[in-house]
């Protein structure tokens, strides 16, 4: 179970961390086993090395990242956001905008052991 307000906390402390790449904070979020699934259809990132790596990989290739919780929800022990980010490709210098949906499932201690998110990035604005 957790309240709203936490709820949010823990949404803050997680946008935070990926804007900064924080690899300790961001892990920090997650139960030592946590199912991270950035993809539907695809394998979840288990565990602190997996998570930690994934975010350090993103780190190579994004900068000036913003994360924006829009709205969040509380159902028992499971927080629904919708949400927002954009970021700065290193290579390309392009602006990416982004749209997402997550559902996050927290252990009785405050940390997330079930990550899904679903998102979808703008179309091209440069036709």
């Amino acid at each position: 179970m957790i309240d709203y307000a936490p709820a949010g906390d823990w949404l803050a402390a997680y946008g935070a961390a990926r804007e900064t790449f924080d690899g300790d904070g961001w892990v920090a979020l997650f139960t030592d086993d946590a199912e991270y699934h950035e993809d539907p259809f695809g394998a979840p990132l288990v565990g602190h090395n997996a998570l930690r790596a994934y975010l350090l990989e993103a780190a190579t290739s994004q900068r000036d990242v913003e994360f924006t919780v829009e709205r969040h929800w509380v159902s028992g022990a499971t927080v629904l956001a919708a949400w927002h980010a954009t970021f700065v490709r290193r290579a390309s210098g392009r602006l990416v905008r982004i749209a997402g949906f997550l559902t996050a499932e927290v252990a009785p201690d405050g940390r997330v052991s079930r990550f899904r998110e679903w998102w979808q990035v703008a179309p091209d604005e440069e036709g």
